[in-house]
């Protein structure tokens, strides 16, 4: 489970840091910011798991 999260945690920074290379409203901008959001919304149920409080 650690490893599960420090996985998402680097997939949410890469996914963040690729974004920025997009323009707003393209496809490759519109899948990064989905896949970021479901990204965060994993790490948050794994965080509830591990009993992390952030």
């Amino acid at each position: 489970m650690t490893e599960a999260h420090r996985t998402i945690s680097s997939i949410i920074h890469k996914c963040e840091k690729a974004r920025e290379k997009f323009s707003n409203g393209t496809f490759h901008h519109t899948l990064l910011k989905n896949r970021r959001k479901e990204m965060y919304m994993s790490k948050a149920l794994i965080e509830e798991a591990l009993g992390i409080e952030e």
